[in-house]
């Protein structure tokens, strides 16, 4: 692995060479073209900066001062409105140059004010809630190990975290939503114990370290065990929810090299797993890197990113990850003469995140080696977020796309209700998924209660019925609804979104429509919709998935009244045959 992990720090070093000159001389960045700043971008610069010079073993790159430059963003970071993310990461950032102030490089270059003040923000002792609990974590391991403290809460804080993941989700996954809100089991959690490794990474006694992994290896476990059927023959990684596309890629990579590093991977495994590791690297590296001008290229004409996301923002946070990936993969054994396990060519599997009295909450996934179709069917929460991301809808990049930030009722029926677009995601229950049949996977769920697309239920209105069958590269769905009342449905639409990979960076071996396109058929349809001209939508920025552009939506639907009565089943049934291909075969 020492190949991989002088790629690794090659990169980090050009993207912090071609981004440190966007850095103020007051620590604030010179935002991208159309995008504005965040309040915790220096903290995540001061942590890049930190990491890099901790693997790279260098504190002047092309002539620029990478100490002072820390000191800046950390400087300003101090002096902004508390942002618990933006401290967590400057204070970490400080911590990379040494535990010990009277040798650390950047302590020495900060004034007395700003010291006092970081020493001020480590004291606190200011709880927090849902994923911004680590960021108490990281203030933690960095009081006590600058001595700033003589009581470590690191070992109690991180029970505490790992008692309400525990009190959060009967599966053990972390529901990341905060403020009364639940379900948001998304790639936020795979993150936080991403972080969480890190953090205990720098902290100063190995003891505490060494007692804590276990009970975190606990909970990491259930993320791994479902990564062979996450990730994609092309090497796509986590595209369900939001905050995905190269942050997919890059927190499964750093998972999966911190269990190999700590040894949580079965023997009998380490194959599957570095052939993971491989693909999601391959992927991460064809789509996002734009080798001429030394970056990650995350929003252009073509791509997207959700929009708190800034250009800037994900290039240092990749230098962070490249930095540790250097460091992680350096001692790693040589895995080329691994030989693979043999796999089924069909696999599908129901993943529970939750399940209680109001509704469960999971995943479908679903690969067909043969076809090349790999699909992920979240029911999970957005936040009310009314974005595409979190949607009940099979997630394939290429063959199924939908916009970052704009929603559209992709492969969902959407029945309109006065105020009220109703669709059929977020939540379900006797949710059930198995055989019909050799090499054929059904996954089944009800709503009691209609929801429409900000996650708000519509009770006393209607009850709806999911059928998903996957078998080989083909799908049915049917969605049945029913109504308590009599009441006026104003409307129903259907949405295919038809887009094309990034024309220049793209990976050859990634999934596209070939030209046969989707191959939808009705077969039944009891709200009497049709077909409308396709919408062209090159032009529009909204229409932008996290790997290429939409160029045109394909809708099914209804405009004009239709009465429905209780007592009766009102089906949408489709099947779906997709021209599977990859670009390199379509000549894209």
């Amino acid at each position: 692995m020492r190949h991989f992990s002088d790629q690794c720090l090659d990169m980090a070093c050009s993207i912090l060479g071609h981004h440190i000159g966007f850095l103020r001389d007051d620590g604030t960045l010179e935002p991208a073209l159309g995008e504005h700043t965040r309040a915790d971008e220096p903290g995540h610069v001061a942590f890049a900066i930190g990491e890099f010079c901790r693997a790279a073993h260098v504190l002047e790159l092309e002539g620029c001062d990478l100490v002072d430059s820390a000191a800046r963003v950390i400087t300003l970071q101090a002096f902004s409105d508390e942002d618990a993310a933006g401290v967590g990461h400057a204070l970490l950032g400080l911590l990379t140059f040494g535990p010990s102030l009277d040798r650390n490089p950047v302590w020495e270059r900060l004034v007395d004010e700003t010291r006092k003040r970081l020493t001020e923000y480590c004291r606190s002792r200011k709880a927090h809630n849902g994923y911004e609990h680590v960021y108490a974590v990281a203030r933690s391991v960095a009081r006590f190990s600058l001595d700033l403290s003589k009581k470590d809460d690191t070992g109690k804080l991180i029970d505490t975290f790992l008692e309400t993941i525990a009190q959060g989700s009967s599966g053990g996954f972390f529901d990341t939503a905060d403020y009364g809100k639940s379900g948001l089991y998304e790639l936020e959690g795979v993150q936080a114990f991403v972080f969480l490794r890190q953090v205990l990474q720098l902290h100063v006694q190995s003891g505490l370290r060494e007692r804590k992994l276990p009970s975190l290896r606990t909970f990491v476990d259930r993320y791994l065990r479902i990564i062979p059927d996450l990730v994609r023959s092309d090497g796509l990684g986590w595209t369900f929810g939001r905050n995905t596309g190269i942050y997919g890629q890059m927190t499964l990579i750093s998972l999966l090299l911190q269990a190999l590093s700590d040894g949580w991977i079965a023997p009998d495994k380490v194959s599957t797993y570095y052939d993971c590791l491989k693909r999601l690297f391959r992927y991460f590296f064809t789509t996002y890197w734009d080798a001429e001008h030394g970056r990650l290229v995350v929003r252009d004409d073509e791509r997207d990113i959700d929009v708190q996301i800034t250009s800037r923002l994900a290039n240092f946070d990749a230098v962070r990850s490249l930095s540790q990936w250097a460091r992680l993969a350096h001692n790693l054994p040589v895995s080329a003469q691994l030989p693979l396990p043999s796999q089924a060519k069909i696999r599908g599997r129901y993943v529970v995140f939750n399940k209680n009295n109001q509704g469960e909450q999971g995943v479908f996934l679903y690969q067909d080696i043969q076809s090349g179709l790999s699909v992920q069917l979240p029911l999970l929460s957005g936040a009310g977020s009314g974005t595409c991301g979190p949607q009940a809808f099979p997630h394939c990049p290429g063959l199924f796309d939908w916009p970052v930030s704009h929603y559209e009722p992709i492969l969902l029926p959407e029945l309109q209700f006065g105020p009220h677009r109703v669709v059929p995601s977020f939540y379900g229950k006797s949710c059930v998924a198995g055989l019909n049949g050799p090499g054929c996977f059904y996954f089944r769920y009800q709503q009691p209660d209609l929801i429409d697309y900000e996650e708000k239920i519509v009770p006393g209105l209607g009850s709806c019925k999911v059928d998903w069958t996957f078998e080989g590269g083909h799908i049915r769905c049917v969605f049945s609804f029913s109504v308590k009342q009599p009441v006026q449905l104003d409307g129903m639409r259907y949405v295919l979104a038809v887009a094309a990979p990034h024309s220049l960076l793209h990976n050859p071996a990634s999934l596209t429509q070939g030209p046969e396109g989707l191959g939808v058929t009705v077969i039944k349809d009891d709200f009497q919709a049709e077909w409308a001209q396709p919408r062209i939508v090159t032009d529009d920025p909204e229409y932008r998935t996290y790997t290429g552009k939409i160029h045109y939506l394909q809708v099914l639907e209804r405009k004009h009244p239709l009465q429905m009565r209780p007592g009766r089943e009102y089906r949408l049934e489709l099947e779906l045959r997709p021209d599977i291909r990859t670009i390199e075969e379509h000549g894209l």
